[in-house]
Order: structure tokens, then sequence, then C-alpha cells
């Protein structure tokens, strides 16, 4: 016996079911269901992300001291049934679909669990926003931070803040269920014709096309917000309280019309929609934010929950400098309430001391599965695909990574530990040449197969970051948009194109990277958290004299992010990638005994995914 202490955190049945293994107050491992099985957001108990995080901690169930789940089962079922009752009749549909899985599975948390597990263990039940609170706080690089989560809804809060000293976190204020900003944001991604719990960020991403001609309308119809950011939204217009869509008739009149239907034309309107409500988030934010920094007096912020993905949101928080730093939780979602029902339990439960570690302790996020440099189960595995490939010392797989992208050529990379979150950070990551002009038209319609409004991110030496972008503090986990510098931009020629035409002008020397409005969601990449995409930037640097390259997610539209090898191998084989890089194996599209997928193969391969 070590006498060590294992918690192990749980998210599931609701989206983005997740586990992670804490020993000792040291975050071992986490991961997210959907990576092993293939589907996205996958809700189901993460047997999975459970077994890998045991595996890498060297543990068998019977090895772990406590189990957490996310959220308070209990709670969640009394807001259920209190808000059937007060919108009966036109709650019974939805209440009639609910509650035989709550009757028979959800009530009896603790036993289905255990039975998951295979083991008795009694299960501890951690608030939803005071996993996300934990999740922020806890591993930041901070002895005391203002502690803010904003999501959808968890048991009955929807946004919450508090105080983080040493050891101790406290939640001082919340907003109540139905009153939510991250459901005002997900009303209208569902009306503009996108999925909620996965389109937001395509909403914020069709924000810049647009202009806000709707927002003072939502301000005056839909919600209000009072001196300390706590809003109210006006239910005459909404039906996700009791009724199974997230608007209603009141709300299509308002805005002219019906939703949109999903995979049809977005049209202006949707536009100026997203450029509406994404204007009402950011300024609700900065009402928050200002309301947090007096109540607390902290100089630093913390942020968890769905809304803190918003980097457009959270970017202009980060410029006006209402907190000295402001640092998000990587995995803000649903996942990242695993780890934090885990360091929950470990400081707040057990009273144990909290060890701050700098720049912070996440270990870059790269908690996931690893892809090692060599592996003689991965070599089968790919030489049953047909696979070709050379095999490189680290130096010159770098050399080789930065000489492809400044040819020109997209480069997948698939090794090291995978990322816990929904970014890609350069362990599953497709990379490119930020310089070139058609690249965003390409990665997005010929290798992502995605729609063609989409930005991308850059990756930038977190040592030249300033000298590209706007940028005043570092942002290591893509969470984070600022604007191009002026010295960096193009003089543009753009009058009487609107909408999606606007892409057809580059707005700066990084072409591939600047948004319309000439923001990108930065990644600054440093020596301590990713050495080896650090050294492979600092080449490309050293063969163009630019910093910045494009970082996406290694996978196509609908299908999670790449996990194992040979999820890499099939991924750059159906896609128009030139180059993918697996452990220390390089491999070129042109030397593949394989071909190419046909146009029919490819789109029987897609269909396995549903769009996002």
């Amino acid at each position: 016996m070590t006498g060590k202490v294992r918690i192990l955190g749980i998210s599931a049945y609701y989206h983005d079911s997740a586990a992670c293994l804490v020993e000792d107050g040291v975050i071992v491992a986490a991961a997210q269901e959907e990576r092993f099985t293939r589907i996205k957001g996958d809700s189901s108990f993460p047997h999975n992300a459970v077994g890998f995080c045991l595996e890498t901690g060297g543990i068998t169930e019977k090895d772990i001291d406590y189990v957490v789940f996310y959220e308070n089962p209990y709670a969640k079922f009394d807001r259920l049934l209190t808000t059937y009752h007060a919108t009966v009749p036109a709650s019974l549909p939805s209440y009639l679909r609910s509650l035989p899985v709550w009757l028979t599975q959800k009530l009896w948390m603790r036993k289905q669990i255990s039975e998951e597990l295979g083991v008795k263990k009694h299960v501890y039940f951690c608030d939803h926003h005071l996993s996300h609170a934990a999740s922020a706080f806890f591993p930041s690089p901070f002895e005391e931070a203002a502690v803010l989560t904003i999501d959808g809804v968890g048991e009955w809060s929807t946004t919450t803040y508090g105080i983080g000293k040493g050891d101790d976190l406290k939640l001082l204020k919340h907003i109540r269920f139905p009153n939510s900003l991250g459901l005002l944001y997900s009303a209208f991604t569902y009306y503009t014709g996108f999925k909620i719990n996965s389109g937001e960020y395509k909403l914020m991403g069709l924000a810049p096309y647009g202009k806000p001609i709707y927002a003072q309308m939502i301000m005056e119809k839909l919600i209000t917000v009072d001196e300390e950011g706590a809003v109210a939204l006006n239910q005459h217009y909404f039906d996700y309280v009791g009724g199974l869509t997230m608007t209603n008739a009141r709300f299509d009149e308002l805005f002219g019309g019906p939703p949109r239907e999903p995979e049809s034309i977005i049209r202006q309107k949707e536009m100026d929609i997203a450029a509406s409500i994404q204007k009402v988030l950011n300024d609700v934010l900065i009402i928050m934010a200002r309301h947090v920094k007096e109540a607390t007096g902290a100089k630093n912020l913390v942020l968890a929950g769905g809304v803190a993905l918003n980097v457009v949101s959270t970017g202009i928080l980060s410029r006006e400098k209402i907190f000295e730093q402001i640092w998000i939780q990587p995995a803000a979602g649903d996942a990242g309430g695993a780890l934090g029902a885990c360091l929950w339990m470990w400081h707040q439960v057990l009273g144990k001391g909290r060890t701050i570690q700098k720049p912070d302790s996440m270990s870059g996020a790269f908690l996931g599965l690893e892809i090692p440099d060599y592996s003689e189960e991965d070599d089968a595995v790919l030489r049953r695909m047909g696979a070709v490939w050379q095999e490189m010392d680290e130096e010159t797989l770098q050399d080789a990574i930065a000489e492809a992208i400044d040819n020109g050529e997209i480069v997948a990379v698939a090794r090291g530990r995978a990322e816990f979150g929904p970014r890609a950070l350069g362990s599953r990551s497709i990379l490119a040449d930020a310089r070139s002009q058609k690249m965003q038209s390409h990665l997005n319609l010929q290798v992502k197969f995605r729609e063609s409004f989409r930005p991308f991110a850059p990756m930038v030496l977190a040592e030249d970051a300033e000298e590209y972008f706007d940028i005043p503090q570092e942002s290591p986990y893509m969470l984070l948009c600022y604007p191009v510098l002026e010295k960096q931009r193009i003089a543009v020629q753009d009058k009487g194109l609107f909408g999606i035409d606007l892409l057809k002008q580059p707005r700066s020397k990084l072409p591939a990277i600047t948004h319309v409005d000439y923001s990108a969601r930065v990644q600054t990449i440093d020596k301590e958290r990713n050495p080896f995409i650090h050294s492979v930037i600092s080449k490309f640097k050293s063969r163009s004299g630019c910093s910045v390259i494009v970082n996406t997610s290694f996978n196509v539209r609908g299908e999670p992010i790449v996990n194992t090898a040979e999820d890499a191998y099939r991924c750059f084989m159906a896609t128009e990638m030139d180059c993918v890089v697996i452990g220390n194996r390089f491999f070129r599209r042109k030397d593949q005994q394989e071909k190419p997928l046909s146009e029919e193969e490819r789109s029987a391969w897609l269909r396995r995914f549903d769009l996002d």
C-alpha cells in the first residue's frame, strides 16, 4: 500500500461524458468518452474513459478511494418537477418523455455508477456549478482569484460567482433557472439552424459577417440586466422551460419568421442575428465581470462553464483589463466537471492543501490517451492498413513538418497525449501555412468538409505573439480572441460585399487565420507546455520569417478529434491532407499504397458522423 488517495471523477448522462483520475491532488489523466467511441458528444457512461484513466494510473477499480459525480441528480430532478408543475399543461409532453429515465435510472445514480464500475463504492455528488468552479480555480496559477461560472443550467444555477483563496473555494451568488445567459445564446443557436450544445461556436463564428441590428430589440424584449449583471429572460418568447423547443411562435414573429432549417442556406438575416446576440453576450459579460470584481476585490479571474468557451466574449473581457489576468479551464464545458469534482473532493471535502503550479496544473491540457513515439502495436495496426512511412528522430521530424508547411502542404500531427477539452492544441492537430490566401477555403471544404464561413485559429510562438496580435496576456488554450495588429493588416476594398462574400478579400499578411473583423482565436505556444510544437514553429520561422501557423483540430465535421494511430491514419486517407505525423512516423500522401477514397467512398465514410 502506498497510502495514496485516488479520486475518480465522472461526468455523464447529459452530453460530453468524461472521466478524470486525481491522485493525491495531482491530475493523472482525463478524457472524454467520445474520443474512444467515435460518437460526437457521447453522453453514455464513460466506460472507455474510466478504463483509460485507471490504466494510466496503474490501478484497478478496487484501488479507487472516492468516486465523485459532477452534479446532484436529486436537485436536478427537483428543478424538473418544479418547472413542469409550473407550466402544466404545456409541459406534459416533455414531462412524459423525461420521467421514465429519471424513475428507472437517474434517481438511482449512486447504484447505477457502482454497477457500471463493477465495484461497490459510495458515490459523492458535487453540485454542477461547484464542479465548474473547482475546475477553474484549483488548477489555476493563482493563490487567490474571483471565480465566474456561466452555462445553460446545472441543477438550479445558471451562473455563479465566488472567491477562491488557497485551498478554499466559496460561491457567493448565483442566477437561477430559467434565467440563463447560456440558454439565451443556445436559443439563438437553435433559431439560426444550428444544434444546441454543439453549434454555439458556429453562431459565434458567423457573427462577424453580420451587423448587430437586433441587439437593442433583444435587450428590450428578451432580457433585462441589472447593474450586477443578473439577467432575467422574458419567458413569453421561449419554450425551453416546459416545451420541446427552445423558442416559440412569438419569438418567430419577433424575428420575422420560423427558425432556419438545418443545412439550408445561411442568409444575411442569420448573420445579423448572430452579430446581435454576440454583442449582447459581450456586453452582459462585462457588466457581470465588473460586479464580480467589485464584490470580491480579487486581482485575477478564473472562468468555466460552456459560455467560457465563447472566445470572442472572453477576449473582450481580457482586453478590458477589469482583472489583471484571466484563466479559463481548457475543458470548460461539462467534460471538465469530472475534473472539478475530483478537485472539490480533494480540497473541500477531504481538506487537503493546494500546491500552486506554474504555469498551471493542467499539464498543457495533455491529459488524454498517448500515441507514443514508437510502438510495435501501432506499427502493426498501420501496416494492416497499408500505411507507408519513414521513422524519424524528433528533430528531423520537426524539420520535415516545418518544411512541408513552408511549401504550402497540410500536415496533421497525432503524437503524445491527447488534449482534454474541445480544442486541439498541437497533439491532435492539422497544421498549415497562415500566409496562404487559399488555405482557409481549402481546409474547410476539402479537408474538414465543413461550412465555408468557419474561421481557423493561429498558433504563434509565445515570445513573438505581440508582433502579430493585440494580446494583453498569454493564451495557451486557444480560449481568447484578439485583434490582428494594424501593421499586419492589408487595406481592403470590400464595398458592395457582404456576408460570406467578405471572405474573398484577404485582410492581413496572415489571411488564413484572420477573420473578416480582423480577429483571431490565438493560441500562444511556449516551450514549457508544448516543446515539440514550439520547436516546429521555430524551425518554420527560420525558413519563412513568420512565427504563425494555422492550427485546427484533427477530424472532419461531426467526427470527434482523432484519438489513436488508427483514427489518425483513417482520417488522413479520407481527406486531402498532404502529410501526417503519427508518433515519430512521417507519412506522405504520394507514398501510400492505398488509393485516396473516391467521392462515393468518402461520402459513405462521412455519413458515419452526425452533422454537428
